[in-house]
């Protein structure tokens, strides 16, 4: 086995990160431009090639997104993990706001008396607020079918979707659902795949993109 001899610096290992991605897989690639920045740091942060057949783009995801990041946005996350991934040096840079409403304390009263999950009502708790604004799901289902129906409903209509919750029970069918909606723009993974980590690697990657934007 043959050892990279590299230097240890983040950014030069990060460097040649992507120059190793970029020349295992070659031109012509599934995904071209940003969203090649975007999915390429996906598949830095996992490690995983297969995401190249699983990541889905909304035709208008990256231009919205971006728009609503370099004015400013709110970013509502879905769990800790998923705020907490979000860089705060690029946040503010755009002047942007993560926040997560988990561990509110009327979330939580509200979950206990609906006996629902907190997930669920951090969503209604959030809804108000989402317009023109990002959501992020890392973790939860019954957070991406409650947004999806409060959506339906006409109670919010967020800028973005990055919609990749994670696990068995519910996360393929809630972004098959993202998927077929078309109120919204979103960026999701078909499957079980997905996580706090790689949605926040997504609004790290379009927020790097909106940064250098601002500074041309």
């Amino acid at each position: 086995m043959q050892i990279d001899r590299i230097t240890v610096e983040p950014h030069d290992i990060e460097k040649r990160s992507f120059e190793i991605i970029d020349s295992e897989v070659p031109e012509p690639r599934p995904f071209k431009g940003e969203e090649w920045r975007v999915v390429r740091r996906m598949i830095h942060t996992t490690a995983d090639f297969e995401l190249l057949s699983l990541v889905v783009f909304h035709p208008n995801a990256l231009k919205s997104g971006m728009k609503a990041l370099k004015s400013g946005c709110i970013i509502v996350t879905d769990t800790e993990m998923a705020r907490k991934g979000i860089t705060v040096r690029r946040m503010e840079k755009l002047g942007c706001r993560v926040k997560c409403y988990i561990n509110d304390p009327d979330v939580k009263e509200t979950a206990l008396r609906k006996k629902t999950t907190r997930a669920l009502a951090a969503v209604d708790h959030a809804a108000s607020c989402l317009n023109h604004h990002i959501f992020v799901i890392g973790n939860a289902p019954t957070a991406l079918l409650r947004f999806l129906e409060l959506i339906e409903k006409g109670r919010c209509k967020p800028a973005l979707i990055v919609g990749m919750p994670v696990g068995f029970v519910n996360a393929a069918e809630s972004k098959e659902l993202l998927l077929n909606q078309n109120q919204i723009p979103f960026i999701t993974i078909r499957g079980r795949k997905g996580g706090s980590a790689l949605a926040a690697t997504v609004i790290n990657e379009l927020a790097e993109i909106s940064m250098n934007d601002k500074e041309t």
